[in-house]
């Protein structure tokens, strides 16, 4: 029979565990959505010079089984006047639906990037996320991290913040500094963490892996870039042709048990950029096979 002692040396060291369990936000990407050993697909604003329902078959087409969502003007060259968000009716809703299981797409993430002021406005932005069956909205503002935690603890759907390029003249934006961006999360919400832009890293002078490693444990997603040189006039190129170390990326996302979604967002060619971001889909499929993952 246990002692009193014993039993209360259980119950410290149950919770201790349970409290160093991560949590884990809607469902987990399945396997059978991922290329490679992980979850590589495109944002569709890599195709922003199309329709939604365009940018969708696009994506199919280069080869992922994942997207990243983001608002669109144009629903489809059929309805081009029906805009995309996070206010897009039921029907519309129903209808993007539909065309991602047409596709065999599964819709991951949502890129709002400035969150809602509103307080019922990022409810509703929430509640799209798990109306779609989202796992994480990526976004840019840190001053709302108290109202996101909130949320993010109602409706079970992760919070990734994004970084962009640092600001020359504007030293007041720190959200280039994966420093900065772990002091955000690092005590908040385990489903709080980094949407991990690689190209917005190196534009600022940063070598990717070292950022990753700043932030283990944090990365949510990330804007997977390879680009063409260091610097702000840094333009993207298909993976493994570029200056970012797209293979040290896989490695170290791999070590750090990376369970997010990797999204293309390639911001270069846009009229014709589908050749080349197959060619991005295609490395991580071969790097993955090669590493046997």
């Amino acid at each position: 029979m246990m002692t009193r002692c014993a039993f209360f040396l259980a119950c410290l060291l149950a919770a201790a565990s349970s409290s160093l369990t991560p949590l884990r936000a809607a469902d987990p990407i399945p396997d059978d959505g991922k290329v490679g050993g992980f979850a590589i697909g495109t944002i569709v604003y890599t195709f922003d010079r199309f329709t939604l329902f365009e940018a969708l078959e696009k994506t199919a087409q280069a080869g992922a089984k994942v997207v990243e969502l983001s608002a669109k003007p144009h629903l489809s060259k059929e309805e081009p006047n029906v805009p995309f968000d996070y206010h897009a009716s039921p029907e519309v809703i129903r209808q993007v639906q539909a065309k991602l299981a047409q596709c065999h797409l599964k819709a991951v993430a949502y890129a709002v990037i400035p969150f809602p002021a509103e307080e019922a406005e990022g409810r509703e932005l929430f509640q799209f996320a798990k109306t779609m069956g989202l796992r994480a909205i990526i976004t840019e503002s840190p001053e709302l991290l108290d109202r996101m935690e909130k949320l993010v603890k109602e409706f079970d759907i992760m919070i990734a913040l994004h970084d962009h390029p640092r600001r020359p003249n504007d030293p007041s934006y720190r959200m280039w500094d994966p420093h900065y961006v772990l002091s955000l999360v690092k005590d908040r919400d385990p489903r709080m963490g980094a949407c991990a832009d690689t190209g917005h890293w190196v534009r600022s002078g940063l070598k990717p892996v070292e950022c990753l490693r700043i932030l283990k444990g944090r990365v949510v997603s990330s804007h997977l870039k390879d680009l063409n040189r260091m610097g702000l006039d840094a333009h993207d190129v298909p993976y493994g042709t570029g200056v970012s170390d797209i293979g040290g990326i896989l490695d170290e996302l791999k070590a750090q048990g990376f369970a997010g979604n990797l999204s293309i967002e390639y911001e270069y060619h846009w009229d014709n950029s589908l050749p080349e971001v197959a060619q991005c889909v295609g490395f991580v499929r071969g790097y993955g096979a090669a590493k046997q993952w």
